[in-house]
C-alpha cells in the first residue's frame, strides 16, 4: 500500500508517466472501470450495509444520491443510525484485503487529480472522468473510501474540493484569501492579469502546477471570486461579475470599450457579445436610469467612474469653475470637452448667460456668488 503523503509532482509520490498539462475541454481516460471497482470493494459487506452505501451515493440503478432521513424512513431508523451503518461500510471497506488489492486505481486518480493542480473543484473533476451521472457517482465513491484524498466540504469560501497534497491546498486557499482581499467590489480583472497576480501568491510551490490551466483551476474553487461573461475576474457578488440584466450588460460593454459609446452602439455589442437581443430604445431608457452612466453628448454614454459628472452642460461649466476659480474661455472650453461630446459653440452659449457668470476686466470667466 502506498504511504499517505502530500503529492509532489511527478517524479516523486507518483511513478508513472503523468505531468501537468492543459485539460481544458478534454476529458480524463481511466484505465479502469469505476463501477466495477465499487462493486468488488461493497460485496463483502453485510446486505443491509451495501443497500445503505449504494442509495447514499447513487450506485445503483437511482443515481440520485439518497439523504440519511429518506434512507432512515425506508428501513425505520434515525438518521444517526443510517449515519452509523455508512461509517461502519466505509471503515469495513478501508480495512480489507480487497481494498488493500486496489492500490493501482486509487494511485491512478491521485495522479490525475495531481496533474490537474494537486486540489481540484469536485463537481469540474467527476464531469472531466465521465459524461453520465452513474460513472461519476462510483468515482465519487473511490474518493470517499481512498487513502490518498482529503475532501472539503463546501463553505462560505469554497466550493466542494478534493486535494492529494495539503502544502499546495493550503497555499491555494492562503491565495484565494488574499485575492479577494485585494480587489474592490469595482474592481474587473483581466484573466491574464489574474493569473500573474496569483502566480505571486503561490510562488513558493512547485514550479510543476505553475500552468495557466491549473491557475484557472484553483480560481475555479473560490466562491468569492467569479469571472464575467467577458472573462475579466472580481469579486463573485458585483454586478460586474453576476451581469442580471440589460445595465449590467450595458456597463461591461461600455468598460470594456473603454470610451463613451452610443446608445445604439452598446445595444449592438450586448446582442453580439453576449447572445442577448438588446433592443435600442430599451437599452437606451436603461442607461438613463442607471446611476453608472453619464449622458454626455447626442445619445453618448460614459461610465461615471471614469470622472464625467451629471447635469446639462451649464451645470458642468459652473462644477468646473467653482473647482478651479476663474477661467479663461480656452480653458473653460478644453475642460468641457473632457466631460461632454459637445460643439465649442454650445460651451460658449451657455457662458452668455449673464444670470449665473461674470467675465471679468482680464476676460476670466467666474460664477455668480448667489448660484
Amino acid at each position: 500500500m502506498i504511504e499517505r503523503r502530500g503529492a509532489r509532482c511527478r517524479g516523486t509520490l507518483w511513478h508513472s508517466n503523468y505531468q501537468i498539462n492543459e485539460y481544458t475541454g478534454v476529458m480524463i481516460t481511466l484505465t479502469f472501470k469505476p463501477k466495477a471497482i465499487t462493486k468488488q470493494l461493497i460485496a463483502p459487506l453485510p446486505e443491509r450495509v451495501q443497500e445503505v452505501l449504494t442509495m447514499r451515493y447513487g450506485l445503483g440503478k437511482v443515481t440520485t444520491p439518497a439523504t440519511l432521513e429518506a434512507i432512515g424512513k425506508q428501513y425505520g431508523i434515525t438518521r444517526e443510525r443510517v449515519r452509523q451503518i455508512e461509517n461502519y461500510g466505509i471503515a469495513t471497506i478501508r480495512k480489507s484485503d480487497v481494498f488493500a488489492a486496489q492500490d493501482a486505481v486509487f494511485t491512478e486518480l491521485a495522479e490525475h487529480i495531481d496533474s490537474h493542480g494537486a486540489i481540484v473543484p469536485e463537481e469540474e473533476f467527476l464531469a472531466k472522468v465521465a459524461k453520465d451521472t452513474a460513472t461519476r457517482n462510483h468515482v465519487h465513491f473511490l474518493l470517499v473510501v481512498g487513502h490518498l484524498f482529503e475532501k472539503h466540504k463546501e463553505d462560505d469560501e469554497f466550493k466542494h474540493r478534493w486535494h492529494v497534497n495539503k502544502e499546495v491546498a493550503d497555499a491555494v486557499h492562503s491565495a484565494l484569501r488574499t485575492m479577494y482581499a485585494n480587489i474592490s467590489d469595482d474592481d474587473l480583472i483581466p484573466e491574464s492579469e489574474m493569473i500573474s497576480a496569483f502566480l505571486k501568491e503561490v510562488e513558493h510551490l512547485n514550479e510543476c502546477y505553475k500552468n495557466e490551466e491549473v491557475v484557472k483551476r484553483w480560481l475555479a474553487l473560490s466562491k468569492k471570486i467569479g469571472k464575467n461573461p467577458l472573462g475579466e475576474w472580481g469579486r463573485a457578488h458585483s454586478p460586474n461579475v453576476r451581469a442580471k440584466g440589460m445595465r449590467d450588460y450595458a456597463y461591461l460593454v461600455i468598460k470594456r470599450h473603454g470610451s463613451p459609446m452610443h446608445f445604439r452602439e452598446v445595444a449592438q455589442a450586448i446582442t453580439e457579445l453576449f447572445k442577448r437581443k438588446a433592443h435600442e430604445a430599451t437599452c437606451h431608457n436603461e442607461l438613463i436610469k442607471d446611476a453608472r452612466f453619464v449622458l454626455v453628448g447626442r445619445g453618448l454614454y460614459a461610465l461615471k467612474e471614469w470622472g464625467y459628472s451629471n447635469g446639462v452642460v451649464k451645470d458642468v461649466i459652473v462644477d468646473i469653475i467653482k473647482q478651479n476659480g476663474p477661467m479663461t474661455r480656452e480653458d473653460i472650453i478644453d475642460a468641457v470637452r473632457k466631460e461632454r461630446y459637445v460643439k465649442d459653440n454650445t460651451i460658449l452659449v451657455n457662458l452668455q448667460d449673464n444670470d449665473i457668470f461674470i467675465k471679468n476686466r482680464d476676460g476670466l470667466y467666474s460664477v455668480r456668488e448667489d448660484m
